[in-house]
């Protein structure tokens, strides 16, 4: 199993190209399966979740062509199995995102019961009552969801709670569902958006995407299509918290700022300089150490969780003591106890970490829990004294692409060894 090794001290500078992103490149390769036709979709990342997604795909008996780009084109017409197997989904929750596609388009699918990062407790009922609405029969055994319908139909649903995969699925299941589906308390997210988009480039007829209700009049069948994904916002906010945990000045370039709106804010609370371009972030913090900054998680446009970890690392090392609540997983301050073993003075009190800022840390070996915490210790070795490892980043490898080399070319010592 490979181990990253950071000499911390070093100031991150240059500039950064960001990639297509995941969150929004597994919905849309999803939604290939509603196309008969073939779908060509661009700007893919080169992430374990995508070739997971490939690989399933594969099993599927779907041709795939794919470029040196990672350009794909899904040919779903060829498809000779309706299941998604649980060797392959036990370690990507965005697999349950074939679920609604599959069913919709062929009549039934079989799909095992997702796994991902262990961040908390993650229910899919509110994907299955949705499709239930809809008029599936679903079942689940042994680990799996089966499911039939031999049409489905138009429904109004109502989330109980905020869910981002399962406003995508039911919204995929939708467009070839006869009649008007209108899903109420939905969510907003850019990934959302983006996947609506492609759904109408390939015919189907959306409205509402980008608010919390989302009104879908199903189509006959959707058509071939070519899509670009949009960039990867938690990616670039990860770049830009490293840059300012760092003192450093990093730029961005291929994104998209205005869905990084509450991060720039909050970078500019902790003194960074930021500027803006219609693809681009300049984050410069003029070699001064970072002032802490209180966060709280919440549901876009809010501070995303997926950036709580690595604004822990920021202000483990910021000036004045911070408070970051978490209110999206229970589960999701594993990192923190990480970092307390490279000096960081973090007190966890229910879902809130209370978090008195020191000058530096020290290095330490540290295990990675998930993805976004494998993202957040590598920003704590890289302003920690001495060479901090890092371990069971296969986490990070699944939403982070070649992210030693990135962090090099910015300046930072860092390195992959096999154990």
């Amino acid at each position: 199993m490979d181990k990253l090794l950071i000499t911390g001290g070093n100031t991150l500078q240059g500039e950064l190209r960001i990639c297509g992103a995941k969150n929004a490149a597994l919905p849309i390769l999803a939604a290939s399966l509603l196309c008969s036709d073939s779908v060509k979709i661009c700007n893919l990342p080169h992430l374990k979740d995508i070739t997971t997604m490939i690989e399933l795909f594969g099993s599927m008996g779907i041709r795939l062509l794919i470029d040196d780009k990672m350009n794909l084109e899904v040919c779903a017409n060829t498809i000779l199995h309706l299941s998604a197997p649980y060797h392959l989904v036990k370690t990507m929750r965005a697999s349950i995102l074939v679920l609604g596609p599959l069913l919709s388009h062929y009549g039934e699918a079989e799909v095992a019961l997702p796994g991902g990062c262990a961040i908390g407790n993650r229910p899919v009922d509110l994907h299955i009552r949705g499709l239930e609405a809809m008029g599936a029969n679903i079942t689940i055994e042994n680990g799996y969801i089966r499911a039939q319908a031999k049409k489905l139909h138009g429904a109004h649903i109502f989330m109980d709670s905020i869910t981002v995969t399962g406003t995508e699925n039911l919204m995929m299941a939708a467009t070839l569902a006869e009649g008007t589906t209108i899903i109420e308390n939905a969510a907003r997210e850019p990934e959302i958006y983006d996947l609506a988009n492609c759904l109408i480039k390939m015919g189907a007829k959306i409205k509402g995407h980008g608010t919390s209700t989302i009104t879908i009049t199903g189509v006959p069948r959707l058509h071939n299509t070519h899509y670009t994904v949009m960039p990867d916002r938690i990616e670039a906010s990860t770049y830009l918290i490293a840059a300012a945990a760092t003192r450093g000045k990093v730029k961005v370039k291929d994104v998209q700022p205005e869905y990084l709106e509450a991060v720039l804010l909050k970078l500019k609370e902790a003194g960074a300089v930021i500027r803006c371009g219609d693809n681009w972030v300049e984050l410069d913090m003029q070699g001064k150490r970072p002032q802490a900054i209180n966060i709280e998680t919440a549901p876009y446009p809010a501070i995303a969780t997926d950036v709580q970890a690595q604004f822990c690392a920021l202000n483990a090392v910021a000036k004045g003591t911070s408070r970051i609540k978490e209110t999206i997983f229970e589960n999701r301050f594993m990192h923190c106890q990480e970092m307390q073993r490279m000096g960081a003075d973090i007190h966890l009190e229910g879902n809130t970490a209370i978090i008195h800022g020191v000058e530096s840390l020290n290095a330490a070996p540290v295990r990675a829990t998930d993805l976004r915490a494998s993202a957040s210790l590598v920003i704590a070795g890289l302003v920690a004294k001495g060479t901090t490892e890092i371990d069971h980043i296969h986490h990070m490898d699944r939403g982070y692409a070649c992210i030693e080399e990135n962090i090099a070319m910015l300046g930072g010592s860092i390195q992959r060894i096999s154990a």
